[in-house]
């Protein structure tokens, strides 16, 4: 079981880092909630100490190892915590978490279901399941210092930049790539996400 991973960064998605550890290279999933924060707690020599979640997911063919990882054990413990819950297995808790942690953890001890609904893959029923599940078992999570401020904890500048390194990793143009983002930007300030900025983006290129 990998429980804690160390290496340096050589490659970074969108919900994946790409680690190597002295010549072998490790991808590593990332919730949302925890890449907001991760280029604050990249090294100066590129490299990142992160908790794991180390699970194999199952398939009728094959079975594949996978790691999720996080800042610290806390937010690992949150999402341990969150997939106790019927119908939230680790891909979709992985999925779910891209606000941070502490503001879930507060729409929680508060049913707050508008808010649960909000988060990926979350509808009205799994909704009421979190909280019936977890409600008043969760608040040391809001404690966590991860921008717990009313917004989402990130700058449409640190999401802009992101969503134009995938789409120059798509062949576009960055000019093209600029404008794309302005737009979206412009017509929704409230993003809150690069997934959401970018599903955006593809929305209003095929609705042109």
């Amino acid at each position: 079981m990998i429980s804690r991973i160390s290496g340096k960064v050589i490659e970074k998605g969108v919900n994946y880092l790409m680690l190597d550890l002295g010549g072998i290279c490790y991808e590593v999933l990332i919730p949302s909630a925890v890449m907001q924060r991760i280029d604050d707690n990249i090294a100066g020599d590129g490299k990142i100490n992160l908790v794991t979640y180390h699970y194999h997911q199952v398939e009728p063919s094959k079975s594949t190892p996978v790691l999720i990882g996080f800042l610290n054990d806390i937010e690992k413990d949150f999402f341990q915590v969150f997939i106790t819950v019927s119908g939230i297995g680790p891909r979709a808790a992985l999925k779910a978490l891209n606000k941070p942690i502490s503001q879930i953890a507060q729409a929680i001890d508060e049913a707050d279901l508008t808010f649960l609904k909000s988060l990926p893959g979350i509808g009205e029923q799994r909704a009421k399941e979190i909280v019936a599940k977890l409600q008043n078992k969760v608040g040391r999570f809001g404690l966590i210092q991860d921008g717990k401020t009313g917004s989402t904890g990130i700058k449409n500048k640190d999401i802009a930049e992101e969503a134009l390194i995938v789409l120059m990793q798509l062949e576009y143009k960055k000019p093209e790539a600029q404008s794309m983002l302005k737009r979206a930007l412009e017509d929704f300030p409230e993003i809150q996400s690069t997934e959401q900025l970018l599903n955006i983006v593809y929305k209003q290129r095929k609705s042109r």
